[in-house]
């Protein structure tokens, strides 16, 4: 019954998903390009056979890429073997792109509509299909247990949240799960949420999370020392927060009046997670009085534009600047390397949270919101290593980011604890390689 009110359902959307597109695409053009791949109209450039990851966005795809950058090299010689790699969102698909180039093809993975679904399979006929986080999608799981296709779902997570949700629709939810031929969850609790919902007894394990195994790029220092001097932070106190949601950056924008207050040289990096609200989060700063510049493409695409520019009157000169509003991809890593302390955004509100590790890999002391359900084992680890903060208001944030300028003894000390969790907690990817190389031999054979 759960199933046909599913597909019921899809296909009331399906004139909402294409009214929702066309309305994205008027701030964010690429979600107005490449249409009929989310329709299921694959490329014809793509090999069939091949090896299928799916990862939803931007931060998936980052978390994976060194996995299956290392699987496509090593399955290289064998030319019947392509490696298929497919993200919903224009971010994840850039990802791809930049980190995994022509190792992979690549394009958006279709909806779960099941029309979409079957042309997909039709056309690219998967040896294998390997999911990444949370990705359980119904359809799309039907399709590939229909043709005999292994489904692996790699790095998995299952909030306790979540997992109420899914447990509304237990008897579907049983039926999904029972369709995944392994589970390769991040945390102990994770797999027990898994199986409680129907994963079938030894159907899973526990492997980490492969989070924990990014490194800097060796050209990280470079980076940072060539940002600074475009910035011209010189030895100012810089503080970022990472990963922004509307309503929050007005609440990190207060915090901010009040570090100044009691640092007056100090910047604030303020990264919005969608870099196209860029505009208006630097109009949010302008209004509360700071001096604002803006770093990224949004911001230079804008340049022209008589209304941007007054209201950003700092932008581009190179001068120093209260608030420097960061819509840009792909840089928060190295703006992490320019600051004394680290505010990860979404948590402030009720999204969930973002993932700290990148901060921590820089060193960084963390702060956080009372919402980290999305990271909560992670969060919890850098807890126990005393190098992560919780607030729940601005005026916390505000003196937690103070006595982190005020103790740079203590600061330091918090940003060594943080890197050590993070090598404490290394190990993921190289128990999946050994993982995906043995069912790939045999999906290939």
């Amino acid at each position: 019954m759960i199933g046909l009110l599913y597909q019921a359902l899809l296909w009331l959307s399906l004139p909402a998903v294409l009214v929702r597109l066309e309305w994205r695409a008027r701030r964010e053009p690429e979600y107005g390009k490449r249409i009929g791949e989310r329709m299921g109209r694959a490329p014809t450039g793509i090999q069939p056979n091949c090896i299928w990851f799916h990862a939803v966005s931007a931060g998936e795809t980052i978390a994976v890429a060194p996995l299956i950058a290392e699987l496509a090299r090593e399955f290289s010689n064998d030319d019947r073997l392509p490696f298929l790699v497919t993200a919903m969102t224009p971010t994840g698909s850039a990802q791809v792109t930049g980190r995994l180039g022509s190792a992979v093809h690549h394009c958006y993975a279709p909806y779960d509509f099941r029309f979409a679904v079957r042309a997909f399979f039709e056309r690219v006929r998967p040896r294998m299909l390997i999911l990444v986080e949370t990705e359980l999608w119904p359809n799309l799981i039907d399709e590939a247990h229909r043709r005999g296709v292994p489904i692996l779902l790699v790095n998995a997570r299952l909030s306790a949240g979540s997992a109420r949700g899914y447990g509304l629709f237990r008897r579907f939810t049983r039926r999904v799960l029972g369709r995944l031929s392994f589970v390769a969850c991040q945390y102990g609790d994770h797999l027990e949420r898994f199986e409680a919902l129907g994963l079938p007894s030894g159907r899973g394990d526990v492997f980490g999370s492969v989070k924990f195994d990014a490194r800097l790029p060796e050209d990280h220092p470079g980076r940072v020392s060539a940002l600074r001097n475009e910035l011209g932070l010189g030895q100012a106190r810089v503080w970022v927060a990472g990963s922004t949601h509307p309503g929050e950056d007005e609440l990190v924008l207060d915090a901010h009046a009040r570090v100044c207050g009691s640092f007056p040289d100090s910047c604030l990096l303020l990264v919005p997670r969608h870099p196209v609200r860029g505009k208006d989060v630097a109009g949010l700063a302008v209004r509360r009085g700071f001096t604002v510049r803006r770093l990224g493409a949004t911001a230079r695409a804008e340049a022209n534009d008589s209304e941007s520019t007054q209201n950003d009157d700092s932008a581009n000169r190179g001068e120093p600047a209260q608030v420097i509003v960061c819509d840009t991809m792909g840089q928060l890593q190295t703006l992490y390397g320019l600051s004394h302390v680290a505010f990860l955004g979404g948590s402030l509100v009720p999204v969930g949270g973002h993932n700290p590790i990148e901060a921590a890999l820089c060193s960084q002391p963390l702060v956080v919101g009372p919402h980290t359900f999305n990271f909560e084992e992670v969060v919890a680890a850098f807890a126990a290593a005393q190098c992560l903060s919780r607030v729940e208001t601005p005026a916390q944030l505000a003196d937690t980011v103070i006595a982190a300028f005020e103790d740079a003894a203590a600061r330091t000390a918090a940003g060594a604890r943080a890197l050590q969790a993070v090598e404490q907690n290394r190990g993921a990817t190289e128990r999946l390689l050994e993982l995906l190389r043995t069912r790939i031999d045999a999906a290939s054979a």
